[in-house]
């Protein structure tokens, strides 16, 4: 286990951190920590090999690129590959040597790993994944935050690392009753770190993470001390309607800012057709649970163009033995999200988070507190900087990135940490 030593400043004296090592009784604490291990059973794997194998393909889409969906070729390939030579016992093997945790947060069992760094006073950072990724997500990023002398860091950089899985996804339990929107979830993730023993902390956020951030610091719990996001929630309220809803562009943008606009706008008209689906209707598709080909299509097919975030995943599953400039991304790691998506059936627990949120996802949402942005290029949008300074009037940080995208953290992982170590470095 990592190293559980106090921290002078971070961590409050004032009730010890325990993991127990026995599995809980049907009378165990609320607020008990209980460690976390998966493991995988052979009969799910052989099962999931042959519903791969008895998939009733579709004939070949009738155009020669992706604008009517996934398209058949990239697909069949995949499939062939999960059913014949992936292995998922090697990402177990990986995930479980990483400290993981289960505890109960207002009624829900909440999965989250929590790795510890052996530097002094390093800060705690809460960081939230999105959809259709999962904590595999921020897996690479772990080391460099907490081991920050091996990455091109200093000591003063080091950071406790917390990654919750989000309710319905992976470990975490699924709601059985309505309300767990993003608000919700951002409550749980400060009542995790007073529970952890961290009186003062950070957060960071991508895709739902960002939103669930933006909104954990709209509600201004002690001890957040400032936020990171390389989803910058921004778009002032017109220009969020307007794009939204297809109506007129607002006067007076910039270049930077009707580029964002033209590019948002094109994304609304062509790409959120997944959105819509699980935003009204969720159980619907319950294909996700039934078809490892359905889900796999279904989490890679969202966005559109140069909009699309998992353009990334569709360049490491056509050339998966080439280099990638613009991401470090494997076939495997691909696999491994989703493998993990299946194993746990939560295709549509996941997909219910849409239906929950009133929120506008790229809206600004009145962030009075620090905030440091990372703007990525393959990104949904480039947030300009005019409306990062309106949205976060207290903005601390905000560089543009040469490369990575809407998976920054999974594609560039050196790149994204060493943004988050000085993103927010003047709140240490």
């Amino acid at each position: 286990m990592a190293d559980q030593k106090k921290k002078t400043s971070r961590v409050t004296g004032a009730r010890p951190i325990s993991y127990p090592s026995d599995k809980p009784t049907q009378a165990a604490s609320d607020h008990e920590i209980r460690p976390f291990s998966f493991r995988a059973s052979d009969e799910d794997l052989a099962d999931l090999k042959r519903r791969i194998l008895a998939t009733r393909w579709p004939e070949k889409e009738a155009v020669a690129d992706d604008s009517q969906g996934m398209p058949l070729a990239p697909l069949q390939e995949l499939a062939r590959y999960w059913a014949t030579d992936y292995d998922w016992r090697t990402f177990e093997a990986k995930l479980n040597a990483i400290p993981q945790f289960v505890t109960e947060i207002d009624g829900l069992d909440i999965h989250f790993i929590h790795v510890r760094s052996k530097h002094e006073n390093a800060m705690p950072v809460v960081i939230t994944h999105g959809w259709p990724g999962s904590i595999v997500e921020e897996m690479k990023i772990i080391d460099p935050l907490v081991n920050p002398t091996a990455h091109g860091g200093s000591e003063e950089d080091a950071f406790d690392v917390v990654i919750p899985s989000m309710p319905g996804y992976a470990f975490s339990g699924k709601p059985t009753t309505n309300g767990w929107d993003p608000a919700r979830i951002a409550r749980a993730w400060v009542t995790l770190m007073k529970r952890l023993g961290y009186n003062e902390f950070v957060a960071q956020g991508t895709d739902w993470g960002a939103v669930i951030t933006d909104v954990m610091a709209t509600q201004t719990p002690p001890g957040l001390l400032g936020i990171h996001t390389n989803m910058a929630g921004v778009l002032p309220a017109e220009v969020w309607t307007a794009v939204a809803a297809g109506g007129q562009k607002p006067s007076g943008m910039s270049e930077e800012e009707t580029r964002t606009y033209d590019k948002l706008k094109g994304f609304f008209t062509k790409g959120v057709a997944y959105a819509l689906e699980m935003g009204t209707r969720p159980q619907t598709l319950y294909g996700l649970a039934d078809s490892p080909v359905f889900l796999a299509a279904w989490l890679f097919d969202h966005g559109d163009g140069d909009a699309q975030p998992t353009k990334s995943w569709m360049e490491a599953i056509e050339k998966p033995t080439e280099g990638h400039p613009e991401t470090e991304l494997t076939r495997d790691d691909v696999l491994d999200n989703i493998t993990l998506y299946w194993l746990t059936n939560t295709g549509v627990s996941s997909g219910r988070l849409y239906w929950e949120n009133k929120l506008s996802f790229f809206g600004a949402k009145n962030v009075s507190i620090p905030v440091a942005v990372s703007v990525f290029p393959g990104e949904f949008y480039q947030a300009p900087r005019s409306w990062a300074e309106k949205a976060y009037p207290k903005l601390i940080h905000y560089n543009k990135v040469e490369k990575g995208g809407h998976f920054a953290a999974w594609e560039q992982p050196e790149l994204f940490a060493a943004e988050m170590r000085t993103g927010l470095k003047s709140l240490r």
